[in-house]
């Protein structure tokens, strides 16, 4: 076995009570050792990334108990090219964190973001959905930290919303792992295709239920309609650093759908066939929908990013709703794409309103480095929107030329196109508030015995550097189009390959 697989999960896990009770009262070290931790994690990741490229699926046997008895973390090119996105994605907030000061206005913000990283990373390696349940209550718990980090009334309002939304799909996600395992026996996601595909389909109508309990516990985590509205209000009112590094986990719920439901419940499944893809794909296009008249109608900054968020899942979730390899390699592109894209927009958003006082989309007084600030939030925002030259605009490409099916595409192509025009407009309106009708706008001469005010501080360099990391990577995305989308597309076929991973998990000689 390859212990590397394992160190994405453990690595962060030994530093956060580390930093937590030992380093809590020294911001310095704390900063410190978060900074190394997560820049070891990337080194990592890309040595995973690596590492699976070879086109095995690598497993790897805590206690060297064998599948599905014990517990197995599974490698291969799609986890190792989630828990690399995760990693590149903290690596880049860790930054920004420091060199804005968020991290100093709570003392456990360094020791809750390296739980989160535990929490995604062990999300995206586990091998049976149990883990995947024990993953995502430890992301959540740190999550729900981070939420509302710095404190603030409205920020434990929306943190309120999000735990009740949160617990709920806790539980729904017990209910339907105990109902799963009464009707297969087993919870690795391995043996699970293997027993699925021995019920015949007459005596499935309490798996199916167990799917699609499933299914809607996922599509809380990745936002999908009806269950989406837990999402503005938390991003839009949590620290800007942490609703960047949140980017990733609504792409937990996808991968989670991605996973579980292709192997265990996807195509050839006759118990299941086709009872995932005709729940989703309405569900993603209203999801577009609602990002879009979103972000049309927002009148404060973070919600009308927090709307686009939404809507970029549902285009998607229209990707994945299809269920097959060529539709999946549009998903992976866009997944990548869609993580960044939120993620720069967030941390551009925190730059402004920081010398701003307000994310209220009203004109104030230009301030400082607003030609910069504009600039950077353009190119973010049509990368968003799916406009050229950046990533976005190939994204939405290679989903439309994926959802071709008679009864779809009409559906697919109107709501991404129609929700990418709300979305253009919402942004060039919040655009030209913020930056161009600023410029019109002239600060009134104090009163007589008051103070001028403090002018707002210049950006440094190292709270500049993350927000350009997200922006070249958006740019390389769409130069490097070509070999990104092969590897994308052996991932897919990996994922596909259904024998692949079971004989990889459970050994070929497994009968039943």
């Amino acid at each position: 076995m390859n212990h590397w697989i394992i160190a994405p999960v453990i690595l962060p896990a030994m530093l956060a009570p580390l930093i937590g009770f030992v380093m809590r009262h020294d911001i310095s070290l704390a900063r410190a050792a978060s900074l190394a931790g997560t820049l070891a994690l990337a080194v990592i990741a890309t040595g995973l990334l690596i590492l699976a490229a070879d086109g095995e699926t690598h497993v790897y046997k805590l206690g060297d108990w064998e599948a599905p008895y014990g517990i197995v973390l599974v490698l291969d090119r799609l986890s190792a090219l989630m828990v690399f996105l995760t990693a590149l994605l903290a690596l880049v907030v860790a930054v920004h964190a420091v060199a804005t000061g968020w991290d100093s206005r709570g003392r456990h913000f360094h020791a809750l973001f390296q739980f989160q990283l535990m929490g995604i990373c062990g999300a995206f390696l586990t091998g049976d959905v149990f883990n995947l349940f024990v993953f995502f209550e430890v992301l959540l718990i740190a999550s729900y930290g981070l939420m509302i980090h710095s404190g603030g009334k409205e920020r434990l309002q929306a943190g309120l919303q999000y735990v009740v939304m949160n617990l709920a799909g806790s539980t729904l996600f017990l209910f339907a792992l105990g109902t799963l395992y009464a009707t297969t026996g087993t919870l690795n996601i391995a043996h699970l295709a293997v027993r699925m595909a021995e019920i015949p389909v007459e005596d499935a109508a309490l798996v199916r239920v167990a799917m699609m309990l499933l299914m809607i516990v996922f599509a809380v985590k990745a936002a999908l309609f009806p269950v989406q509205f837990w999402l503005p209000g938390t991003y839009a009112n949590a620290p800007a650093p942490v609703a960047a590094l949140f980017a990733i986990m609504t792409k937990v719920g996808a991968y989670s759908i991605l996973r579980v439901h292709t192997l265990a419940f996807g195509p050839e499944i006759g118990a299941t066939e086709d009872l995932a893809s005709a729940w989703l794909f309405p569900a993603a296009i209203v999801t577009i929908a609602v990002g879009a008249f979103g972000v049309l109608g927002s009148k404060r900054l973070m919600p009308l990013i927090a709307f686009s968020v939404v809507g970029s899942m549902g285009t998607l979730m229209i990707a994945i709703s299809a269920f097959t390899p060529e539709a999946t390699t549009a998903a992976l592109y866009y997944v990548v794409h869609s993580t960044f894209a939120a993620a720069a927009l967030f941390l551009i958003a925190d730059l402004v309103i920081s010398r701003r006082d307000t994310d209220a989309l009203v004109a104030l007084p230009p301030t400082v480095q607003n030609g910069l600030f504009a600039a950077l939030f353009f190119a973010a925002a049509i990368a968003m929107a799916g406009m050229p030259p950046l990533s976005g605009f190939l994204g939405k490409l290679f989903v439309l030329d994926v959802i071709r099916t008679p009864g779809q595409i009409g559906w697919a192509w109107s709501a991404i196109l129609i929700g990418s025009l709300f979305t253009i407009v919402g942004f060039a309106r919040a655009g030209s508030v913020l930056f161009w009708k600023a410029t019109s706008v002239r600060q009134s001469d104090p009163a007589e015995g008051e103070a001028m005010p403090t002018p707002p501080v210049p950006a440094r360099a190292m709270e500049l550097a993350p927000v350009f990391a997200t922006i070249v990577v958006l740019g390389l995305l769409a130069v490097l189009a070509g070999p990104v989308t092969v590897y994308f597309e052996r991932t897919s076929a990996q994922l596909f390959d259904r024998a692949g991973y079971v004989g990889a998990v459970l050994g070929s000689d497994l009968e039943g």
